[in-house]
C-alpha cells in the first residue's frame, strides 16, 4: 500500500520549494530534482512541436498530437519550471503497452530527461499491461542504449517502418514483459 501511495504522490505533489530555491540560489538544488512530469494539454502543443521538429526529418503534424490528447492515450510532457524539455506518448489496450512518441530537446539530451520519462511510461503501464512495445530506428543508437539498458529486447523488424530521404527506414521493435 505504501509503494503505491508514493507513485502517486510522485504525480500529484510538486515541491514548490525547490522551485523557488532553484530561482533564489540556483545551485542549491539539483537540476533533475526540478525536472517534473505532468499531463499534455494543448497549450503545451507549440513547445512540442518545436522539439518535434528539432528531432525528426519527419515530424508529427499538429493535428495528430491534436488526436491523442482527445483521444484516450496517456500523453506527458517533462518540464524544468513551466519549460518544456520533453514529452511523450503511450497507449494501452488488450493488456499491451505502446510507446507511441518520447523525444527530448535536442539542447537537453544526455540529462535523463528521457530516462525519466521512460521510466514514468513503464510505471503507469504495470498493471494495466502485461508488455510494453516500441519502435525504434535502427540509426538511433543513443535511445536503443537506453531502452536495452531499461530491459528492452529486441523481438523484431518492421520492413519500412519509417519514412525517410531515400525512401523508406526500417524499424527494430522492442518489448519490455511487466511483472
Amino acid at each position: 500500500m505504501r509503494e503505491l501511495f508514493d507513485k502517486i504522490k510522485t504525480l500529484v505533489v510538486y515541491d514548490a520549494d525547490k522551485e523557488f530555491y532553484a530561482k533564489v540560489f540556483p545551485d542549491s538544488v539539483p537540476r533533475k530534482d526540478l525536472f517534473r512530469i505532468r499531463r499534455m494539454t494543448n497549450a503545451d502543443l507549440p513547445q512540442v512541436l518545436a522539439i518535434e521538429r528539432k528531432n525528426y526529418p519527419f515530424p508529427w503534424e499538429e493535428d495528430i498530437f491534436e488526436d491523442c490528447l482527445k483521444g484516450s492515450y496517456s500523453c506527458w510532457v517533462c518540464e524544468e519550471l513551466d519549460r518544456v524539455l520533453g514529452y511523450c506518448l503511450l497507449t494501452i489496450g488488450a493488456g499491451e503497452a505502446h510507446i507511441l512518441n518520447i523525444s527530448v530537446d535536442p539542447a537537453e539530451q544526455k540529462q535523463g530527461i528521457g530516462r525519466k520519462m521512460l521510466k514514468h511510461l513503464i510505471d503507469a503501464s504495470r498493471g494495466r499491461a502485461e508488455t510494453i512495445f516500441l519502435e525504434v530506428r535502427p540509426s538511433n543508437i543513443v535511445a536503443i542504449a537506453l531502452y536495452e539498458d531499461m530491459g528492452f529486447n529486441e523481438i523484431g523488424i518492421r520492413k519500412g517502418y519509417y519514412p525517410a530521404e531515400n525512401g523508406r527506414e526500417d524499424a527494430i521493435m522492442l518489448a519490455l514483459h511487466l511483472f
